[in-house]
């Protein structure tokens, strides 16, 4: 089955479909690793720490346990890097079907989807606009969006 296939479980904090084959969200909890498989997601990539007081606690073994690959690449939010960055691309390309990325809120993801999508030939506006759908970290109030904004930038 492939994404897209049946309903997208809006419930899930800042769903966002990205394509027939990706989709995105904050936070995930326990009851969504179903909502997910039935979905046909194959891989679930988390950017979020481990020890965020909204992770989903032993989150690979439940993703792994409902029959998806599982890959933990840990953003600080106040530090993201080139080799974090680095690493999502390797993850993205690492397996064929369905994925699933996410983080706590979408801001980690929604950044990184950003400089991919650039990287892929994607136009500014468009990826602007998938990234505004979640955050506008060059506007946010949030002190520490700056480390973001530049992320960001890297990819313009």
């Amino acid at each position: 089955m492939n994404v897209g296939e049946t309903a997208d479980p809006d419930h899930i904090r800042a769903w966002q479909r990205l394509d027939d084959q990706t989709t995105t969200s904050g936070r995930i909890e326990d009851g969504d690793l179903v909502a997910l498989t039935t979905l046909g997601t194959g891989h679930v990539i988390n950017l979020a720490l481990a020890d965020h007081p909204e992770a989903l606690a032993d989150e690979g073994a439940k993703v792994m346990a409902a029959g998806m690959a599982y890959t933990h690449i840990p953003v600080p939010f106040d530090a993201p890097d080139e080799a974090h960055y680095q690493a999502f691309c390797r993850a993205m390309g690492a397996h064929q079907g369905a994925v699933h990325v996410h983080c706590i809120m979408n801001w980690r993801v929604s950044a990184f989807f950003y400089r991919l999508n650039r990287e892929q030939g994607m136009d500014r506006a468009a990826a602007r606009a998938l990234l505004h759908a979640q955050w506008a970290p060059e506007t946010s109030d949030d002190p520490r969006a700056k480390v973001w904004a530049d992320f960001v930038a890297q990819g313009d």
